[in-house]
């Protein structure tokens, strides 16, 4: 079964899909949204599409491992995910995700200007290789 990794922000989330065995990052796609129940459901239906059985949402930490505002957030809507879709949610700590994401964008020749349409998308990409490296071994 598929896995999706979400990348919540405040007016962009980055979505990123497994194949089928949840070995590989697949599609990845970034949805314009800014309020976090309608983000939810938009969510749970792309995941329902997708046959997706896992859902896992990037976790924004502190660098000394602490949490702060934007933790409660990603925590709150875990929840409403759950309720919406039905599915686990599992937090992924996704420090650094964002800037490894601008790194390689910028690798690929992306100007700065362009980078806020995708990155997002290839963050939650970063995600969800962070979460299949994890799961591989336990399969």
């Amino acid at each position: 079964m598929r896995t999706m990794a979400i990348d919540y922000g405040d007016r962009r989330v980055g979505l990123a899909v497994s194949d089928l065995l949840g070995m590989l990052a697949g599609e990845a796609w970034t949805m314009e949204e800014w309020d976090m129940e309608r983000a939810a459901k938009r969510i749970a239906q792309e995941a329902k599409a997708r046959d997706v059985g896992t859902l896992v949402l990037g976790l924004p930490k502190n660098m000394d491992g602490s949490e702060g505002p934007r933790a409660e957030k990603s925590r709150a809507l875990a929840a409403l995910l759950e309720r919406e879709s039905g599915l686990p949610v599992v937090l992924w700590d996704e420090r650094r995700s964002s800037i490894e994401a601008h790194a390689i964008l910028h690798a690929g020749g992306k100007k700065e200007k362009q980078h806020r349409k995708t990155v997002d998308a290839v963050a939650a990409s970063l995600i969800l290789e962070g979460w299949l490296g994890k799961t591989s071994g336990m399969r």
